[in-house]
């Protein structure tokens, strides 16, 4: 009855106020399967370096010999952020005004593809692992109304059928926005923000880091030395889109 409930509002508000492509206009959905097609989605998985990152082999191995050091273990995005500007579009309208909170489903969805291209949706992929989001700080939260990591997780959850965990990954300490800082300017702006509320809900966990963009990786960086050092197995991150 619940589901037949809401498959009635979403037919009244899309008959009141339908989407349009982002793309080309089209009616009918905000990301259209013509213009989705023309977007780059990766047949491979990169190593974590911020300079000449490595086209990795193995899917299971998510780092090359130069940045083993780093706490997370490897990296999954879909598209590269700057090559095209539809991928810049529909990330910026699922964060900033008009907020298109229901891009989520498509967004989500885009990185389902990449990871079935690259093999890596499988069961032993998601064997004993949880989803988490990356957290927004309260004012950020606010100010948007939702935390757009937290909806992408949502929808990712979803189609995995993965344990979603919420509010467990926190941010303690407010931050100045990342997007004009350097690399090390961002490295030192969320050193010490985060921290865990309940350790055994992680614990000996694969964890999947969600987040929008992966620009330095400073944040995630951050909380997967969290997450690790509170007992997680492993920290892979998931993005839409990587930066640089």
């Amino acid at each position: 009855m619940d589901n037949l409930l809401l498959q009635i509002k979403s037919f009244i508000i899309e008959t009141l106020f339908p989407s349009f492509c982002l793309g080309c206009q089209r009616e009918g959905s905000l990301l259209c399967q013509d213009c989705k097609s023309t977007l780059d989605i990766l047949h491979y998985n990169y190593c974590l370096c911020s300079k000449n990152p490595i086209r990795i082999i193995e899917s299971q191995k998510g780092k090359c010999q130069r940045c083993q050091n780093k706490k997370l273990s490897g990296l999954y995005f879909a598209l590269p952020y700057k090559e095209k500007f539809l991928t810049k579009k529909l990330i910026y309208q699922f964060k900033y005004p008009p907020r298109l909170k229901s891009l989520s489903k498509h967004l989500a969805q885009i990185i389902i593809e990449h990871l079935l291209i690259t093999k890596n949706n499988t069961e032993k992929v998601w064997q004993n692992s949880i989803i988490l989001p990356v957290p927004l700080e309260k004012y950020g939260l606010k100010y948007r109304g939702y935390n757009q990591s937290e909806e992408l997780a949502k929808e990712f959850s979803k189609i995995t059928k993965t344990p979603l965990i919420l509010n467990n990954l926190i941010k303690i300490k407010e931050t100045k926005s990342q997007t004009k800082l350097s690399a090390q300017e961002r490295q030192e702006n969320v050193r010490g923000v985060f921290s865990i509320k309940n350790p055994e809900v992680i614990l000996n966990k694969k964890v999947f880091l969600i987040d929008d963009v992966y620009t330095t990786g400073s944040t995630m960086e951050e909380c997967a030395n969290v997450l690790r050092t509170f007992g997680a197995k492993s920290v892979w991150g998931i993005a839409i889109a990587r930066e640089g």
